[in-house]
């Protein structure tokens, strides 16, 4: 199968990357390309594996000469996807998860025509409130940008392959799951389905051949 690119989005709190982590937990065939951010590291986390934490002039370089696939902004901050996370996957045969948000789905739709986008709901707006709120480091006006920009997020589900509430964190996977195998059975993906087709045409004419010839 021909991989591809699954993009993941949902405004912050929204779960895309608890999903994300849950896929890849339970496949073998998933890789997930860590994005690269100018935000400063929180404690817990760790370089090169939540985030390439890069400096302002470090992302702005990278921009300049070509290496992201996708770069946006978000809350003040800069976020990208290196294009050679990317191909170290697909050399590795794997489909690759990014969790990104929507103007940098907005990038991959143009640059990758064939990747498949998901935008994962909350299953309601005091959950979503409930989850942003949680991060008790966040000043009340941060909070109340962060919920203003979450609102403007959500205008962008149209813009979607699929959409899937997030209510049931294990119902989510599954669906989220179940749309990776069905793209992967696109006829476009088959890279060995147009020779197998050809020999069974093939066989198919010698039989009817073989049936005429009595």
């Amino acid at each position: 199968m021909k991989p591809f690119l699954l993009v993941l989005s949902s405004p912050s709190g929204g779960g895309k990357t608890t999903i994300a982590r849950r896929l890849l937990q339970g496949r073998e065939d998933l890789g997930y390309s860590v994005s690269a951010t100018t935000r400063p590291i929180r404690p817990g986390e760790k370089d090169g594996v939540d985030y390439h934490f890069l400096t302002r002039d470090e992302f702005r370089r990278r921009v300049e000469v070509g290496e992201f696939i996708e770069w946006a902004t978000y809350n003040g901050e800069w976020y990208g996807t290196l294009r050679e996370e990317v191909d170290r996957l697909f050399a590795e045969g794997r489909i690759v998860i990014l969790d990104i948000e929507v103007n940098g789905a907005r990038q991959v739709r143009t640059s990758a025509p064939d990747s498949v986008h998901v935008f994962v709901l909350p299953p309601s707006a005091a959950v979503l409130v409930e989850r942003l709120g949680r991060r008790a480091t966040e000043t009340p006006a941060k909070r109340r940008e962060r919920v203003q920009l979450a609102a403007a997020e959500l205008a962008a589900v149209t813009e979607y392959d699929y959409v899937i509430i997030n209510d049931d964190l294990i119902a989510a996977v599954s669906n989220v799951a179940a749309i990776i195998e069905a793209e992967g059975r696109r006829v476009s993906r088959q890279r060995r389905l147009i020779g197998g087709i050809e020999r069974l045409r093939q066989e198919v004419i010698e039989e009817a051949a073989r049936i005429a010839g009595g």
